[in-house]
């Protein structure tokens, strides 16, 4: 495991720079911004850097803020592309141990957030808490809701096989009812990169069905030392990611945390996301509905 081209800038009392870690099979290019506890950001779908970094800026001020290229996607390459979230999970724990030796704070959407989870799982001592934002825990969801939610994945990839990564993606859009015009005002649209469709096919060949078999270790989480923090977007309830937070929450036995938006708040409403994201990690840990209790976290 190594460091490479660190590239570090101190603004305004921040430090800001990109480096670029190995690790089996990949080199991951990961980001650091801010001052403070440190905050890894684990961004969904085909997303990394790029996309988190409007929120990173807003959460600058309070956190030392870690985003990164999941293996095969953007600045990360990789030889060996990821086919379980183990192996995207023991990524993220490289990183952190190059990073910190403390525990770090953690917020994941989407497969981010089941990366996250699974992180929290197999090394709740990298983690203090961590914010899961719609984690795809299909297993978790009652029927006929799991039938529906797989057979969504499969239909993506089918249409990927058939028609490319661009119709693939805009049927998984339209799916989890991604919409861009739930934004706050200040936010430019985003035009496709370069690597938009490359990510894509990284999601849609891998990631998609590591997703779809994916099982998580719903006891471990709840013996961990690490607290544990479902959340949703307020205007996602009737997508199954949402309902797979709460069932989460409810295995969990904790309360489920709304954030702005939809299933992609994080992108499109990262203001209102840094200051939820602040506020759930500075308040009292709670299990049920209304409940409160446990030291402050911080």
């Amino acid at each position: 495991m190594a460091l490479q081209g660190r590239s570090d800038e101190k603004i305004g009392g921040r430090i800001m720079g990109e480096s670029v870690l190995e690790v089996p099979g990949a080199r991951l290019r990961y980001a650091v911004r801010g001052e403070g506890p440190v905050l890894l950001l684990v961004a969904g779908g085909h997303h990394g850097v790029d996309a988190n970094e409007p929120l990173a800026r807003h959460l600058a001020d309070r956190y030392t803020v870690l985003t990164y290229d999941r293996r095969g996607l953007s600045g990360s390459t990789t030889d060996a592309p990821a086919t379980t979230l183990a192996t995207h999970a023991d990524d993220v724990s490289r990183l952190l141990s190059a990073f910190t030796p403390e525990p770090a704070l953690v917020y994941g959407t989407s497969i981010g957030a089941l990366i996250s989870l699974e992180l929290t799982a197999g090394h709740p001592e990298q983690v203090a808490a961590v914010v899961a934002h719609e984690p795809p825990v299909t297993h978790l969801l009652p029927e006929p809701g799991r039938t529906l939610a797989l057979g969504q994945l499969r239909t993506v990839e089918e249409t990927f096989r058939a028609e490319g990564a661009a119709s693939a993606m805009r049927r998984f859009a339209a799916d989890i009812d991604i919409d861009p015009s739930d934004c706050e005002p200040d936010v430019p649209t985003r035009a496709p990169g370069p690597d938009h469709l490359r990510n894509a096919e990284v999601l849609l060949t891998h990631d998609m069905p590591a997703i779809r078999a994916h099982v998580l270790d719903v006891a471990a989480l709840t013996g961990s030392p690490a607290r544990v923090v479902p959340a949703a977007g307020e205007n996602s309830g009737h997508v199954w990611p949402h309902t797979c937070a709460a069932m989460l929450a409810g295995a969990l036995g904790t309360r489920l945390e709304t954030f702005p938006g939809g299933h992609n708040g994080y992108v499109f409403r990262p203001r209102g996301t840094a200051e939820r994201i602040h506020t759930v990690l500075d308040s009292r840990p709670a299990t049920g509905p209304g409940a409160g209790g446990g030291p402050q976290l911080r």
